[in-house]
């Protein structure tokens, strides 16, 4: 015997904007569709009330992450992203908050408590606060450590290292020792080309080996 699902393998957008649009009022700044997927734009203060919606009346049950977006140029700088699921609708759909860096947005720990590391992972990689998080601690880096390593100004080389002291027994920060084979760094885009040989590709310049 087969049993059918009621929703299609492949749900469609038509009317879920309306329905957000009705459900959610004042608290939607903004809703785009783009590539198949809908963006939902919430006023930072109304986040919870509006994922209460989404959630009782769309039924966008399950929390599935919760990303964070570095926009350097822009006021606000930050844009906190919710992937939320549909399991009776087989629907995703995206939230997005703005907000800076003393500005905090208020946590949705008591709609999923699974957004407990979800905030903190957040918090620990672009500095963003969440308002009634009872836990608000990094998760990925260790103890001590300065800055947040996903915004776009965070230095990608250093001149301190981050390693565990065997003698010792803890973990200590140190200045970074290169050696000289690893001195030269080629800053250039990978995906524009490079303007040199690289190697295995001169034997392309005879047309020896090359795909045609």
């Amino acid at each position: 015997m087969i049993i059918k699902h009621a929703a299609p393998k492949i749900s469609s957008n038509d009317g879920v904007i309306d329905a957000a649009r009705a459900a959610l009022g004042s608290k939607l700044v903004d809703a785009v569709e783009a590539h198949g997927e809908i963006a939902l734009h919430i006023e930072r203060g109304a986040l919870v009330e509006a994922m209460i919606a989404l959630r009782d009346q769309l039924e966008y049950q399950q929390l599935m992450e919760i990303a964070g977006v570095d926009w350097p140029d822009r006021d606000p700088r930050f844009e906190v992203v919710y992937c939320l699921l549909s399991v009776t609708k087989n629907h995703r759909l995206r939230v997005h908050v703005a907000t800076n860096e003393d500005q905090p947005v208020p946590s949705v720990t008591g709609i999923w408590p699974v957004a407990g590391w979800l905030e903190r992972e957040v918090f620990d990689m672009y500095g963003v606060l969440f308002e009634g998080n009872s836990d608000l601690r990094r998760i990925l880096t260790d103890y001590g450590f300065t800055g947040h390593p996903q915004r776009k100004d965070f230095p990608l080389t250093g001149y301190v290292e981050l390693r565990y002291s065997e003698e010792e027994k803890r973990v200590k920060y140190e200045p970074v020792k290169l050696a000289q084979d690893f001195r030269s760094f080629d800053f250039m885009s990978p995906w524009e080309g490079a303007d040199y040989v690289l190697p295995g590709d001169e034997k392309a310049e005879d047309g020896k080996g090359a795909a045609k």
